[in-house]
């Protein structure tokens, strides 16, 4: 077997190419890289790009080094992997996108004026609009939906948040912020009573239960908050309150399983009390 040399590449991207080429070797690779697909490996890719948005979020730049990497991985292994089936490479990936940035910044690569970063944000809406429908027309589906486009792999969330951000700019929206509020009660009323039937249908308070959760997406997004990061730092926040319940509780000689519960929500109301007070 000759050896590989990861020192005789001009640049690290090269050199990072290379090595997946000799991982996904069919005769000298790595077995469990060769047998990888993209199905198999988009999990990874999934995981890789919460795992940068986690970095960012505790602003841990050295680990934000190490999970971007870790996200170009994915990256080159899906184009390794396309380049074995003869579909694209790498560099077909590197012209795309490139491309598609000079084309949507014509106010930095061409002669087109752009005042702020509010009005770059609708130019590239109008021309990543314009993408879309000559995309649709391409397919033979004319004429395209406002909604076409918004990805169904997106986590649930944050494809609730785009399909309500693309019927906003055909004006489909309440005129204000108390139209959101009565739906939410209105959604949560419906789902109080499929919960009260005797005969539950899992299949009806499903149905509410998401009519609910979308409703109150549609509130994070006329108060400009991100769904997604709300739900992550109130998870963290019961994660602490809840440990320190459990702290509290053991203090005691018990394990909280053999706490009443009036026990635990009294050492979560002290856990609730001792944060207010940093």
């Amino acid at each position: 077997m000759t050896k590989f040399d990861s020192a005789s590449f001009d640049s690290e991207i090269t050199r990072l190419l290379a090595i997946m080429a000799k991982l996904r070797d069919p005769e000298n690779g790595c077995p469990w890289d060769v047998e990888q697909t993209f199905a198999t490996i988009a999990p990874h890719t999934i995981e890789e790009a919460y795992e940068v948005a986690d970095a960012i979020e505790h602003q841990d730049w050295p680990h934000l080094q190490e999970e971007l990497g870790d996200l170009l991985l994915q990256v080159v292994f899906h184009a390794q992997m396309a380049k074995d089936e003869n579909l694209f490479e790498f560099n077909d990936v590197a012209k795309n996108i490139s491309d598609k940035m000079v084309q949507r910044h014509p106010h930095v690569f061409g002669d087109e004026v752009i005042e702020s970063a509010e009005a770059q944000t609708v130019a590239w809406e109008q021309l990543k609009e314009e993408e879309r429908k000559a995309k649709a027309v391409e397919k033979g589906a004319h004429p395209p939906s406002a909604l076409d486009g918004v990805s169904p792999g997106l986590p649930s969330m944050t494809r609730a948040m785009k399909l309500q951000k693309r019927a906003v700019r055909v004006g489909f929206d309440w005129p204000d912020v108390n139209g959101v509020l009565d739906k939410i009660r209105e959604e949560l009323a419906e789902v109080e009573e499929e919960v009260r039937e005797v005969n539950l249908s899992q299949d009806r308070i499903k149905d509410e239960i998401g009519d609910l959760l979308f409703t109150v997406v549609n509130l994070a997004r006329w108060a400009e908050v991100d769904p997604d990061s709300a739900l992550r730092s109130c998870n963290a926040k019961f994660e602490r309150r809840f440990k320190s319940m459990e702290a509290g509780v053991r203090a005691t000689g018990k394990e909280v399983s053999e706490a009443a519960l009036e026990e635990m929500e009294s050492f979560w109301q002290l856990a609730k009390a001792d944060e207010k007070k940093l």
